[in-house]
């Protein structure tokens, strides 16, 4: 197996999970936080996928589906486009108001097909370009994905547990 085979099940088990905590999701149940200050479904779906999306696109050398396929003026969220919700205080998230499930899994489904081409194509040796040298050691293109795949991850858990919460 090579190692963009094992970064897409990753990222595909992620698309499962998605689409699981989506599944005939009302309105209410998408934005309705479990307790004062904590984050919606609704908050922490669009989250995981601007995340996916900015991360992808930066490594790649491309723009945002969250720009390029319109989302950002389908979802009409009070932020400049590059917000993808990181260090957003609990105000801020409170301002994800996402009505429709079918919405968040569009955008998702956008994201992943885009992601899922770009990592197809990788070889191994693609995982050891240095991405972000801000850090130290400096980020490969490798351990940036796997950052993705774990804040993906991490997410779409605290969505499926705030939905047993809810329902």
């Amino acid at each position: 197996m090579r190692s963009s085979e094992v970064l897409l099940d990753g990222l595909g088990r992620v698309a499962d999970n998605v689409h699981a905590v989506l599944d005939g999701a009302t309105s209410e149940l998408l934005n309705k936080a479990p307790a004062p200050g904590a984050n919606t479904i609704a908050w922490l779906v669009w989250h995981l996928t601007r995340v996916q999306d900015s991360h992808v696109a930066d490594v790649a050398g491309a723009d945002e589906v969250w720009v390029t396929g319109w989302w950002v003026d389908r979802f009409g969220l009070p932020f400049s486009p590059g917000e993808i919700g990181y260090g957003q205080s609990t105000d801020e998230a409170a301002r994800v108001i996402v009505d429709d499930a079918g919405l968040l899994r569009e955008y998702y489904d956008a994201t992943h097909a885009v992601s899922v081409d770009y990592i197809g194509a990788l070889t191994d040796c693609d995982l050891d370009r240095i991405v972000d040298r801000n850090w130290d050691p400096p980020v490969t293109l490798g351990v940036r994905l796997i950052s993705v795949i774990d804040d993906d991850t991490q997410h779409i858990g605290q969505a499926a547990y705030v939905r047993g919460l809810l329902s």
